[in-house]
């Protein structure tokens, strides 16, 4: 399997056209994780978000809030369309932070494991 990246030409972002499907699929990173880790969780959130919105992956969420943002900062829509994806934006942003509050504990999880160990 080819596990380097090539930055594209946006920092932070990667080429993924040099990645060979067929070999990558992307299960060891949001998988068992390395060395039979658990896998990175979304955290629970108290008010429920549409399946349609809790069923989407940390990257997926995210890609669809840029567009959101993006049909937003456009100005094209109506006052009516313009509130409906500023609700939606919301409960994409809910969404990657449910995400990023599930890595934050299984990192910490795995400080406060490593201190113990050492």
């Amino acid at each position: 399997m080819n596990a380097s990246r090539t930055p594209a030409t946006d920092p932070g972002e990667f080429d993924d056209a040099k990645f060979d499907d067929a070999e990558f699929d992307g299960t060891d990173i949001v998988g068992a994780g390395i060395d039979g880790a658990p896998a990175v969780t979304p955290a629970e959130d108290p008010k429920p978000l549409p399946d349609d919105i809790a069923a989407l992956s940390y990257e997926a969420a995210r890609d669809q809030l840029v567009e959101v943002v993006r049909r937003l900062e456009s100005g094209q829509g109506g006052l009516e369309d313009s509130i409906a994806l500023w609700e939606r934006g919301e409960m994409l942003a809910r969404r990657c932070q449910q995400w990023l509050d599930g890595a934050r504990q299984r990192l910490d999880e795995a400080v406060a494991a490593r201190r113990e160990d050492g």
